[in-house]
């Protein structure tokens, strides 16, 4: 007696061609998702998303006024729920980037390394360890940063965040839960080699803070610190549709990365203009969540067909790690096509 065991689960594309469909059943069915996600996400961490969007709202949104990059962007901008739902349901969606952060932590085997020099690292005097730190992890985060850009697997998860078209205080929250989960080789690598694990996370946690700061819609140039510190002309270039500006200013702090590896992007004689990218991103949050994931067909087939499910998967890493050598070594000013490398 056959079964067919795939067709009694609808796959991920299905449900989301039902939740996509303009009946008022589906659409109040996808608002009340969306509120349980954010009403979860307040509960479960005590409102802290609440408290950190006002009081960012109360010190960003007055110079963004008073130093407009852009005069006469409203903060009521197009798709500024959309961000505002990101922002609130942040410390849920990012519980659940942890997930993947660990696993991959885990499964890198850069603590292996870790291990390996950590009678080095004992060497460095403490007064200066977390500077090395500082520098290692920047290093780590520019690496990641750039494959999230370069390599087609990564940037369908990146590519949520360059999706806003409008930058300002809010803009920075739409970040996919898996994004950036490569970054957890770098850092189990310094938590391995003897680096205070205390000091990692609070450099990471001053990125995302700053990384706020540098969306905003400021005017500020700050010139002499290009090429010394990322600032919002920086990042703001980063973010910019503009076919030059494109796989550039990959650094979470130091631009000499961006200067070293042919990646930085500074031009004297005019500013960023437009944000966004060219490729379809659906609208709306549960969409937007979904749509890197999409193709991978039903999540069952793991369990009943685990030999063709393991043959997608080593499919799957191996154009990956084509893509990321590809990447690495690839000759300077070098940039691969917007479908991926030729």
């Amino acid at each position: 007696m056959d079964i067919k065991i795939e067709s009694d689960f609808p796959t991920g594309d299905q449900i989301v061609k039902v939740l996509e469909s303009r009946s008022w059943p589906m659409e109040f069915l996808v608002r009340t998702i969306v509120l349980l996600l954010v009403g979860f996400s307040l509960w479960r961490y005590q409102y802290e998303s609440l408290f950190a969007v006002i009081i960012l709202f109360v010190l960003v949104v007055p110079m963004e006024k008073i130093f407009p990059r852009h005069k006469g962007q409203p903060i009521r901008r197009p798709k500024w729920k959309l961000d505002l739902t990101y922002a609130l349901a942040s410390p849920l969606l990012n519980a659940l980037g942890v997930v993947i952060f660990v696993v991959i932590a885990f499964l890198s085997f850069a603590w292996v390394p870790g291990l390996l020099v950590s009678p080095l690292v004992d060497m460095i005097p403490l007064s200066i360890k977390p500077i090395v730190a500082f520098v290692l992890f920047d290093f780590f985060v520019y690496w990641a940063h750039r494959w999230y850009h370069e390599v087609p697997e990564l940037w369908r998860f990146h590519s949520i965040h360059h999706s806003p078209e409008h930058l300002d205080w809010v803009s920075g929250f739409r970040v996919h839960p898996f994004d950036f989960a490569l970054i957890a080789p770098g850092f189990i690598f310094l938590v391995a080699a003897g680096f205070n694990p205390e000091t990692s996370g609070i450099i990471a946690v001053i990125q995302l803070i700053s990384g706020i700061f540098f969306h905003a819609n400021v005017n500020w140039r700050f010139k002499f610190f290009h090429r010394i510190i990322q600032t919002p002309e920086f990042h703001h270039w980063h973010h910019a549709n503009d076919e030059e500006a494109h796989w550039s200013n990959y650094c979470g702090f130091l631009p000499f990365w961006d200067i070293l590896f042919g990646t930085y992007y500074m031009p004297k004689d005019k500013r960023p203009e437009e944000y966004g990218v060219d490729e379809y991103i659906p609208d709306g949050i549960l969409n937007q969540l979904y749509h890197p994931l999409k193709g991978i067909g039903n999540p069952f087939r793991a369990v009943f067909h685990p030999i063709r499910s393991f043959r997608t998967l080593f499919s799957f890493i191996r154009k990956l790690l084509r893509g990321v050598w590809k990447s690495t070594f690839r000759k300077r000013g070098h940039r691969p096509t917007n479908d991926g490398w030729p």
